[in-house]
């Protein structure tokens, strides 16, 4: 990479921000460990670096624009005033100015948050997607007839498995009607409802705008869950330490996959990426049944992009150092056509 090349590091932040604060406390913790990685890949690369927090002031943003003038915006910023929800408006805000800047674009953003409006597209498209219904808030919880137990009831538009846990599985009416509720009320989100499918859980990673890479596939393994249980990626299934060990969850390449299959998989992944205009770098999650039936579940643009994630991790496992693969996704970022 030049050395002479300026990038602007855009986080988030929870609370109101000023335009030089100082993130060094923050960079230190857990939460803020994606955004260490990669300043500090940054750092390696050569790059002149800058960076921004924003909570719900886009001023700072222009002040610091005409400030440090980047070629290129890393964006990592996916809420605004707490609310991801706001992520792909980030994106459009970006876009309106002609601004450089890596990952996905608005489109794709509003189309994979959306997961009723993804399954939708797919589903037309003849790509196995679960059997589902949403439940707008202020409407009752009331299941059709088409759609079967089990049912897992989530948040329609939250992401990292926000809102998903084990009251999430329903096998009653009574429990399908409290947990819409519950999510209504919990959340402020519509609800959607879709088919329990039993399998594999797979993790597909994908670089990429118009020629697509996609890195060796990870698994959400359930070392020490019955075999009568759910097997669901609950939010403390993918956050929680204590609850990971006791149920023996980790997250591992995928093996056993024979060629064909992993063909098969790696080409319904390329497909389902362009068919939601995703570009820039995304994870694919995927159900995989016993009688190898691929269904997807959903579309992450933007991933979590620490080192020891799984992005970042089926990467290196391609051979692709994590201040490569920074590197190319900026290179992506500012080839990106946004129209």
């Amino acid at each position: 990479m030049s050395r002479s090349l300026k990038v602007l590091a855009l986080f988030d932040a929870i609370a109101p921000t000023t335009l030089d604060q100082d993130l060094s406390a923050e960079l230190k913790t857990v939460d803020w460990k994606t955004e260490a990685h990669v300043l500090e890949a940054l750092a390696q690369l050569g790059a002149t670096t800058e960076h921004l927090a924003i909570f719900d002031n886009l001023g700072l943003l222009n002040q610091k624009l005409q400030q440090f003038t980047p070629d290129v915006i890393f964006n990592l910023a996916d809420q605004f005033r707490n609310n991801r929800a706001f992520d792909q408006n980030i994106v459009s805000f970006l876009e309106m100015h002609g601004l450089p800047f890596t990952g996905c674009g608005a489109t794709g953003l509003t189309l994979c948050k959306h997961k009723a409006i993804s399954k939708k597209i797919l589903s037309y498209h003849r790509i196995h997607v679960p059997e589902f219904t949403v439940i707008a808030r202020g409407r009752r919880g009331v299941r059709p007839r088409r759609l079967q137990f089990p049912i897992l009831v989530k948040p329609l538009k939250e992401e990292a498995s926000y809102g998903i846990a084990q009251a999430s599985f329903v096998e009653t009416d009574e429990q399908f009607r409290e947990r819409v509720q519950f999510i209504h009320e919990k959340y402020g989100n519509d609800v959607i409802a879709e088919e329990y499918i039993a399998g594999r859980e797979l993790y597909v990673s994908i670089l990429g705008n118009h020629r697509l890479q996609v890195f060796p596939i990870r698994e959400l393994v359930f070392r020490e869950v019955p075999p009568d249980e759910p097997r669901i990626a609950t939010y403390k299934a993918k956050w929680d330490d204590e609850y990971r060990k006791r149920w023996g969850l980790q997250n591992q390449f995928a093996e056993g996959l024979d060629p064909g299959l992993t063909r098969r998989l790696v080409d319904t992944c390329k497909r389902i990426y362009r068919l939601l205009t995703i570009d820039g770098y995304a994870r694919l999650d995927l159900r995989l049944t016993p009688a190898n039936e691929i269904y997807f579940i959903e579309a992450n643009p933007n991933p979590i992009l620490a080192a020891d994630e799984d992005f970042a991790q089926s990467a290196l496992q391609a051979g692709l150092a994590y201040p490569r693969l920074i590197e190319q996704i900026i290179r992506l970022g500012m080839n990106a056509v946004r129209e």
